[in-house]
């Protein structure tokens, strides 16, 4: 298999990691007062079943190429008001296309604490 066109190098994906740190997590750390979660693990496995549901009900519905959408999201419970993301299907694979919300999005992942820069 070869490597997807829309991959990026390590140097590139240190400098976007750097970027967010330095003008986002500051201000997130200020407001929160403690260090937040911002990074995220799924197994491939884990990933692999996920997509592999989203195709089985996409397909279900009619709709040949689904996507998926990454959303940033916060626990605000008692164990809890880490950040988050989740997984959410889509009725396409393009910026425009719409949340399909007849399929349960993903997101019990493990976030790494301490937070793990790349």
């Amino acid at each position: 298999m070869t490597k997807p066109t829309k991959c990026i190098s390590v140097t590139e994906a240190r400098n976007l990691q750097d970027n967010w740190k330095s003008t986002r997590a500051v201000d997130i750390e200020s407001a929160m007062g403690t260090i937040d979660t911002r990074e995220f693990v799924y197994s491939v496995a884990e990933l692999q079943e996920f997509l592999d549901y989203v195709t089985t009900e996409s397909t279900k519905q009619g709709i040949p190429k689904p996507g998926v959408r990454i959303y940033f999201a916060a626990y605000n419970n008692v164990t809890s008001q880490k950040a988050t993301i989740f997984l959410a299907p889509t009725e396409g694979g393009d910026n425009d296309s719409d949340n399909n919300y007849k399929i349960d999005p993903l997101n019990m992942n493990n976030g790494g604490w301490p937070p793990r820069n790349y």
